[in-house]
């Protein structure tokens, strides 16, 4: 995997000007530039180079006014069934992957190659020829969260020293060895975890971590194999700056050590003489099983670790931030043993949420949990690296925790409980949800297969109406389905419209939805002089608007409508459901003391 081939190349390309551009990017490479009409070929040291030119040129180097296009050179006796990815998210999670990849066939091998690149890439190999060739002709140029797939061929060595295959009926190949792995099956490391390192560092000890140019941050990153944001603008002013680290769980510790390490030796440098803890930042949703029952589980860190850990009270919690500073005490070593239990105890956590969930994210391509937005690391509207906006800004989520200290109950709950009816029997409901109407092609999916997808995955029915006129701005989706079917749908329609980019990369999600609500219930929701409409706005941070003058329609109903950020709406719908329920059982018939049921007519 040596040989590099370049593509899309003028006719006045010579092998000199090739050299230079190689030299130019310290791209190494072995004897000359082999130049034919339009494309060209060269040799690179090792595999590692190659993966470097490619990386570095093709697609975003220009010679006489053509982009090149560089990837690796496989003769045709060659061109089998082993594909390379690149440019896959960074956030992307395997069993997505896996879903997208078992769309074209049976996949025998996926493995991550170490890269120094942002985004990631694997080498994967298909059962087939006819099903590589058809993941080629598909993926390549496939958008995943606003990046574009790269996908080459490369050698198959076997392929070329195999005689042809000895096949009865055509289409039906030749019994062969049984396939050596499975996606998912979980024999293999994730592209990273699922739950960021979240840390917060004095802001004197930034331009340490970042070095000079740069230097000492991208020095973390390659030793570490990790992404790391240093929020440096976020909260103009502050003591400390969070850092975010995008790793596997062991990257994250290792780039954590590092950091305490260049802040330590910082502060001998400046004799700075306080001491430096490790501060770890976790949602609040995650504390309570982090602490267990009787405080019994970080007891159990601090013994094990020699250190001193203390969590920042809910008191601090506020809508905007809903993350606790868990504060870590102790020498570096010790420190580095906490945060990896401290971190290993969350992510069990949020694994747990997932499984309790029973999400099939594999069912519709393409769809990520970050999309979905079902738990806080990853809300739609919120950046991947979870910062937490300045007050005054809407953050991804609300600090919806109602529950105490050391529960066990998962973060989902306590939007899905927040109305007291019973869910066990969970009556339908109808939610009207506009989106824009330039979206509408994105939601549907070609030959409607997106929203199909959507609608079996949510166990709930889908359909758009009708526009109202040629220049409608939105579109109206309508939602039927119970509480969690609503939950389900309505994230990842929200998802939907920030992974296609109706909406910008800082801008959220908001949409507004309307609820049909009896005429004679809704004084209920607006309550006595609009206390409890107001109440709603405030608890959930939504706008909540019962229109006055409204003529009920037919069914003696009129719209409530809301418009906020998914959580916030979600809270909103629930707690309208529960007024609603209220009513309905304030209207039922009281028992008469000692009357007998009414007996059926059989």
């Amino acid at each position: 995997m040596n040989k590099l081939y370049i593509g899309n190349l003028s006719e006045e390309a010579s092998p000199l000007e090739l050299q230079s551009i190689f030299e130019e990017w310290k791209i190494p490479f072995n004897g000359p530039f082999l130049v034919k009409t339009g494309y060209a070929f060269v040799d690179c040291p090792d595999e590692k180079v190659a993966m470097k030119a490619i990386d570095i040129l093709s697609g975003k180097v220009e010679l006489h006014g053509k982009l090149l296009e560089v990837e690796h050179s496989v003769p045709k006796r060659q061109r089998s069934c082993k594909l390379q990815i690149r440019n896959i998210p960074p956030h992307m999670q395997w069993e997505v992957l896996d879903g997208l990849l078992a769309q074209y066939g049976g996949v025998e091998s996926c493995e991550q190659v170490n890269t120094e690149t942002e985004t990631a890439v694997v080498n994967v190999r298909y059962a087939s020829k006819d099903q590589a060739r058809q993941a080629m002709e598909k993926l390549n140029g496939f958008l995943m969260e606003s990046y574009a797939l790269k996908v080459t061929y490369i050698p198959d060595e076997a392929a070329a020293q195999e005689p042809p295959p000895m096949t009865g009926r055509r289409g039906f190949a030749a019994r062969g060895p049984p396939r050596q792995g499975s996606p998912g099956a979980g024999a293999r490391p994730k592209l990273q975890s699922d739950v960021p390192l979240r840390m917060l560092v004095p802001t004197q000890f930034v331009g340490a971590i970042i070095g000079k140019e740069g230097a000492t941050i991208r020095n973390i990153t390659k030793q570490t194999q990790s992404k790391i944001d240093i929020h440096r603008k976020e909260n103009a002013g502050a003591a400390e700056k969070p850092i975010t680290v995008h790793s596997t769980p062991d990257g994250c510790s290792a780039a954590c050590k590092t950091i305490m390490e260049i802040m330590q030796k910082e502060a001998v440098d400046t004799k700075f003489t306080e001491e430096i803890p490790l501060k770890i930042l976790a949602h609040n949703n995650f504390v309570g099983r982090l602490i267990g029952k009787e405080g019994r589980n970080l007891k159990k860190i601090e013994q094990d670790t020699e250190t001193k850990i203390t969590i920042s009270p809910l008191q601090d919690l506020t809508l905007y931030n809903p993350e606790r500073t868990i504060t870590v005490k102790g020498s570096i070593e010790a420190c580095a043993k906490a945060e990896a239990e401290v971190m290993k105890k969350i992510r069990e956590s949020y694994e747990n949420d997932v499984a309790a969930m029973n999400l099939q994210s594999n069912l519709i391509p393409g769809l990520n949990l970050n999309a979905l937005g079902l738990f806080p690391t990853s809300s739609p509207g919120m950046s991947p690296s979870m910062s937490v906006p300045p007050p005054g800004a809407q953050a991804g989520y609300p600090s919806f925790g109602s529950f105490p200290i050391g529960s066990d109950a998962p973060f989902w709950a306590s939007v899905l409980s927040a109305g007291s009816q019973s869910l066990a029997h969970p009556e339908s409901e109808t939610v009207h949800l506009f989106i824009p109407a330039l979206a509408v092609g994105a939601i549907i999916g070609k030959q409607g297969q997106h929203i199909k997808q959507l609608s079996r995955f949510a166990g709930a029915s889908i359909k758009i109406a009708p526009a109202d006129g040629p220049d409608a701005k939105q579109r109206m989706v309508i939602i039927a389905g119970p509480p969690e079917a609503q939950f389900k749908a309505q994230g990842r329609i929200f998802g939907k419209l920030k992974e296609e980019n109706f909406f910008g990369p800082k801008e959220e999600v908001k949409l507004e939805a309307h609820i049909k609500v009896p005429s004679f219930a809704a004084g209920r929701v607006i309550g006595k002089g609009g206390k409890t409409v107001n109440e709603l706005q405030n608890l959930t941070s939504a706008e909540v608007v019962v229109p006055r003058d409204q003529t009920p329609d037919e069914n003696d109903q009129v719209i409530v409508k809301i418009t906020g950020h998914f959580y916030a709406s979600q809270l909103a719908q629930r707690k309208i459901q529960e007024i609603l329920s209220q009513v309905k059982r304030q209207q039922q018939p009281k028992p008469v003391p000692g009357a007998q049921p009414v007996q059926r007519r059989k």
